[in-house]
């Protein structure tokens, strides 16, 4: 069995749940285009890429329109959307146990790093990881590959042999594996088994824990 060292974790879908803060900050955005949402399912698709992307692929947005959205969503998101998010049920406990057995813990979001520290400090997060990557304001790092890349050298890790990802979306798998790391799918969030598999998780877990079983060293 692997003993993983140094965890990295995705923040949405993976220790918060942001379905209320984003849907609602997309819907907003989407309104300034015209653009009715009637079922807010339809919206989760955008939870875990970049925004950039999301509005490209899934609305058919010019390079203009993409940077409108990303600006009328980051309002809402910065006055209301960031607070209406809640903690998964068991992420604290998890995060403690880590800790409690000396794991390194970095965070990677696809999210502005500087909302990132916000909804982690507004949860009492902040303090169980060793370094945060976000992504930057201006989208020079905008993908998980390069947050998961970021997030490394902050650390000074340049050997990943005992390092792991841990996230929900298809982004986290493939964003692992571009930085030579495994990854481990969590199906307590937006993307599903099958998406996972897709994208070549090495481990799908469907909650804390079976990911605690994994990430914990037994006694």
């Amino acid at each position: 069995m692997t003993i993983y060292k140094t965890i990295i974790f995705d923040l949405d879908g993976t220790l918060t749940n942001p379905e209320k803060g984003i849907t609602n900050s997309l819907i907003y955005a989407l309104k300034q285009f015209d653009k009715t949402v009637t079922d807010k399912k339809d919206l989760y698709k955008f939870i875990g890429p970049p925004l950039s992307y999301s509005f490209k692929q899934f609305c058919g947005f010019s390079d203009t329109q993409v940077q409108d959205a990303i600006n009328h969503y980051r309002y809402y998101f910065a006055k209301k959307g960031w607070a209406e998010n809640q903690v998964l049920p068991g992420a604290t406990d998890l995060l403690a146990s880590l800790k409690a057995q000396h794991k390194q813990l970095l965070l990677a979001s696809s999210k502005p790093q500087p909302f990132v520290l916000q909804i982690l400090d507004h949860f009492n997060l902040t303090d169980y990881f060793d370094q945060i990557a976000g992504a930057t304001l201006d989208d020079s790092r905008s993908t998980k590959a390069q947050v998961i890349s970021h997030v490394l050298k902050k650390a000074g890790i340049n050997n990943p042999e005992h390092c792991v990802m841990v996230g929900d979306r298809e982004h986290d798998i493939q964003g692992a594996h571009q930085n030579h790391l495994p990854a481990v799918g969590l199906l307590l969030g937006f993307g599903s088994r099958e998406e996972l598999e897709a994208a070549g998780a090495d481990v799908i877990v469907r909650d804390f824990d079976e990911l605690k079983a994994l990430l914990l060293v037994q006694s």
